[in-house]
């Protein structure tokens, strides 16, 4: 499952909603497969949600934080739930996919990451788009898709924030991406 393609006239809003359906998608796939199978949904999920929140933190947040009513409260909440989930997927990775603990595990989070999107949705996305020009959320559409590109493909629990996600982010995601054509 390649994630969803961004067109010029896309905005933020839609792009991550798409996302956020895709993830719903993918935990559906790993918790109905086995064996190599949800080996592979797995690492395509894990991959989706480390950029996902990568992009969210290092665009999205802040610019909730600056238009939306509330919203640093909301954007602490938000990142405290993205923590959790963070090491979360980090002790799933080191887990045997077909094991017991890890089904009850990824069942958890996907419980977690279902809720934490839906607070996103309407609490952030939806007060962002009506906020903000369809200009300016086409421009942070164009953000989240580069930001995306150069994001670390596996949960860094340890880096924490905007800051530490734009100085050891890009550090990370080339280790991250040897590791993944290594294991390929």
């Amino acid at each position: 499952m390649s994630q969803p393609t961004l067109n010029s006239a896309q905005d933020v809003v839609t792009l991550l909603k798409q996302q956020h359906e895709q993830i719903k998608g993918l935990f559906k796939q790993v918790l109905s497969s086995s064996g190599e199978q949800r080996e592979q949904s797995f690492y395509e999920l894990r991959r989706l949600l480390a950029v996902h929140e990568t992009a969210e933190e290092e665009v999205v947040h802040p610019k909730a934080r600056d238009e939306v009513p509330g919203g640093e409260s909301i954007v602490r909440q938000r990142l405290a739930e993205e923590q959790e989930a963070k090491e979360a997927l980090a002790a799933l990775e080191d887990m045997d996919v077909n094991s017991p603990e890890f089904v009850s595990k990824l069942t958890a989070l996907q419980r977690d990451v279902i809720a934490h999107a839906e607070r996103e949705e309407h609490q952030e996305f939806d007060k962002l788009g009506e906020q903000l020009s369809q200009d300016e959320l086409q421009k942070m559409a164009r953000m989240v898709a580069a930001a995306e590109k150069i994001a670390p493909t596996r949960p860094h629990p340890n880096v924490k924030g905007r800051a530490a996600n734009l100085i050891g982010g890009p550090f990370a995601a080339m280790i991250d991406r040897v590791r993944d054509a290594i294991e390929r």
